[in-house]
């Protein structure tokens, strides 16, 4: 089978200047598929009826442009013109050779040469371009692309795109110069590329991506302003193929400057009949605090809406900043204009072939047809950003069709957002374990998020599956649904089983950019498990009436709020997380109690890489309606509090002689914990590895439930006894989750406490 290399020419009349002409005849010749009259379409006499040079010239661009023809010539017969075209061949088939890493639904999705459209020099030129990108994003750049033809007769042929893939081209090395407020390890984890590492197969954070390190630059100009350094500037980005690294080593070059804090805040109005007090209270930035560009950005934003909201769609808030290099301090003052009347024409969306129009509007604030306000365009950019669904987001502005409109252009290219992961391992509370993860938080590009984990343990089993959608009936609200089943079994740390299954309905409701609250219903089915006892023991008396009881209906509604500055949410360095959770069990089911808990933990860097981190957590649970809280509803002292002790290793316990000593649970419990993280000498930031040394300190107590069972007393250790410990972990961010080993020692304990100095689990992200 013979291939010709692609190759096209146009030829344009022969002279220069051309006789004026009477339109009365324009003959076409060399036609085949494509009808005269089409042709004579193009040609546009003068008003007189006549075509000269410039009317000719204009109708062989036209027809050129068509890509409909290989070539086209225009002559003159007598007082005719005569037009003769060789046409363009039909496309057949357009395939790709020599591909393994990308698909080749993938790359046709990527090029514009369609079968059964005609065949372009111009277009397949700029398809060789496309690929290689779409190569490029995957950090291949020795990738070699020739386009061939087959001809197939009567004037159809196939296009061959025939591609050699050539090495991965990684980075092997990422360096910092000129920080000296944040360390490395802080750095490395603002930006998106990594170093490559063992894992890098999973995440592709290794890939170079000349785009993605440009983000980088700005996200790192933006940590820094966004932490007091005003003037940071990242000046550049060095990169460098390093033979003896087999890839890439990246320099961030990095101008901090001094940090500020805020001065004055101030507002003025430029707008008749605004009152700016009313504007006060939406302003985020506050006199004397850090310095934080993001605070501004809020600000902005705020104030933009609350004055479309009081009826000045067009004004718009500039901050000027005022800088004092004496005392550090910026003063702003937002300055409030009415804009220009431009209104937004339409809103035009390219580049995402799988994510859905409608989950993209839906993320501006302003529709077709509203007042333009490029605060709020910018904000709508920042929001499908953080999406996750996109390789890259661009939003850009050209005129509309007069001089009031504006016309949106929003470029977002999509990227891959399913995930499947199978591990196993071994934990300390659930024994020998295995799971399945699979999921995509964009299905079908709808921006729903699907997930199903099954676990499968020597103590624990079960399966979950869950769907969210984060604009639940068209609201910023995120609505959510779970189905779940869990199992738990006898272990040496407890002798009962539990079996648990239900369902959770939920709501999210953002309050502001760090507080959000989540209402709920839960019903699900709890009952109390018992298995043959090889020692001889007997069974805990309240084990066994909780056991007896038999399965019991819980119907619940419950509220989380919750509080977030960190700054980041997978490995914060500062900021406070708080979490406040409440249930109320009892309408409807078999079982009243009212259970709350909170958790606040607060992170703060420290010099060389350091970071401290405060916990302080607690919870109380009481029965209601002449009901104790159930067995399965009550606090269990364990690693999750203090570390060194084991999974139910405090709390409450039943004491009576002969009995198995079971953990039989209490309605309050405090603890709290200070700790040292750490990056790990030697071993590079992008494994993900932190070391810590930390002191735990909590109880469990108050046990409600009965101590007499008939005639048989029951003996219940329920002193609020401090238990204490000091210790060191080792976590890694692994793609499975958080994993974590802990080696504690017990400084203070009660008696009847089983202890266990190493612990190891895992937890999601």
């Amino acid at each position: 089978m013979l291939a010709a290399v692609l190759g096209f020419c146009a030829l344009s009349p022969a002279g220069a200047e051309a006789p004026t002409v009477e339109g009365s005849s324009i003959r076409v010749e060399g036609n085949r598929r494509i009808d005269a009259e089409a042709v004579r379409a193009y040609f546009h006499p003068t008003p007189d009826g006549h075509y000269d040079a410039e009317t000719l010239d204009a109708a062989l661009k036209a027809l050129l442009a068509t890509g409909l023809f290989d070539e086209v010539k225009i002559g003159l017969a007598g007082r005719g013109v005569i037009v003769q075209v060789t046409e363009a061949k039909v496309l057949g088939r357009v395939a790709f050779e020599g591909n393994r890493k990308i698909k080749d639904s993938d790359l046709s999705a990527t090029v514009q040469s369609k079968a059964r459209g005609s065949l372009q020099r111009a277009t397949v030129q700029a398809d060789v371009g496309r690929i290689l990108e779409a190569y490029r994003h995957i950090g291949r750049d020795d990738v070699s692309i020739v386009p061939e033809t087959i001809d197939r007769g009567n004037d159809r042929v196939d296009l061959i795109f025939r591609i050699a893939e050539g090495g991965k081209t990684t980075v092997r090395q990422i360096n910092f110069v000129g920080n000296r407020a944040f360390g490395r390890r802080q750095l490395a984890a603002v930006i998106n590329t990594s170093a490559s590492n063992l894992l890098s197969f999973l995440t592709h954070s290794d890939v170079y991506d000349p785009d993605r390190i440009a983000n980088d630059r700005e996200r790192l100009r933006l940590y820094y302003r966004n932490h007091g350094y005003a003037d940071a500037n990242v000046a550049d980005s060095h990169v460098e193929y390093d033979p003896a690294l087999h890839g890439f080593a990246v320099t961030f070059a990095i101008d901090e400057g001094e940090a500020y804090r805020f001065g004055n805040i101030d507002i003025e109005c430029n707008v008749p009949g605004l009152d700016a007090s009313a504007l006060r209270s939406r302003l985020f930035a506050r006199t004397g605090a850090e310095f934080d560009g993001s605070a501004i950005e809020k600000s902005t934003e705020a104030l933009a809406i609350e004055m479309a909201k009081l009826g000045y769609p067009f004004a718009h808030a500039l901050p000027r900043t005022a800088r004092d290099p004496l005392t550090h301090r910026i003063d702003v003052t937002f300055v409030i204009n009415q804009g220009s009347r431009s209104y937004v024409e339409r809103i035009d969306i390219r580049g995402n072939g799988r994510t859905r129009d409608y989950v993209i509007r839906r993320e501006f604030d302003i529709a077709e047809g509203d007042a333009f306000n490029q605060t709020l365009v910018d904000r709508a950019e920042r929001r499908l950003k953080n999406l996750n669904y996109f390789r890259s987001v661009k939003i850009s502005t050209r005129p509309g069709s007069s001089s009031d409109r504006v016309v949106l252009d929003v470029e977002a290219v999509d990227q891959p957002t399913g995930n499947f992961f199978v591990s196993g391992g071994y934990s300390t509370t659930d024994g020998w374990l295995g799971e399945v993860k699979l999921g995509d938080r964009n299905f079908y590009g709808t921006g729903t998020a699907l997930e199903g984990k099954f676990s499968y343990g020597q103590y624990a089993r079960g399966v979950d599956l869950s769907v969210s959608e984060p604009h639940f009936l068209g609201s910023r609200a995120t609505g959510g649904a779970e189905l779940f089943a869990r199992q738990g079994f006898a272990s040496s740390y407890q002798s009962y089983g539990s079996d648990v299954y239900g369902a959770n309905l939920t709501l999210g409701t953002p309050i502001s950019e760090q507080t959000g609250v989540q209402w709920r219903y839960s019903i699900y089915n709890q009952d109390v498990t018992l298995s043959p006892l090889a020692s001889g023991a007997t069974v805990s008396l309240p084990i066994q009436q909780a056991a007896l009881a038999g399965p019991a209906w819980v119907s619940a509604v419950g509220t989380t709020t919750t509080y977030s500055t960190l700054d980041n949410s997978k490995s914060p360095t500062s900021g406070i997380n708080s979490q406040l959770r409440q249930d109320l069990a009892g309408l409807g089911g078999d079982v009243r109690f009212l259970r709350t808990t909170e958790d606040v933990r607060y992170y703060h860097a420290l010099n060389n890489g350091l970071v401290g981190m405060v916990r302080a957590q607690g919870g109380y649970v009481t029965g209601w309606g002449g009901q104790q809280a159930p067995l399965l509803n009550s606090f269990f002292g364990g690693p999750s509090m203090v570390r060194g002790f084991a999974p139910n290793g405090f709390g409450p316990r039943d004491v009576t002689a002969g009995s198995t000593m079971d953990n039989v649970g209490g309605s309050m419990y405090w603890a709290t914990t200070a700790e040292l993280q750490s990056g790990i000498p030697g071993i590079p930031d992008e494994y993900g590895l932190k070391a810590s040394a930390f002191v735990d300190a909590g109880s469990v107590f108050r046990y409600t439930g009965p101590t007499t069972f008939g005639a048989q007393p029951v003996k219940v250790a329920n002193a609020n006894i401090l238990r204490s410990s000091v210790g060191v972990g080792l976590s890694w961010a692994s793609p499975f989750g958080a994993l974590t080993v802990n080696y504690a020692v017990p400084v203070t304990k009660a008696a009847y406490d089983v202890t266990q100095p190493f612990s190891f689990g895992v937890s999601p992200f």
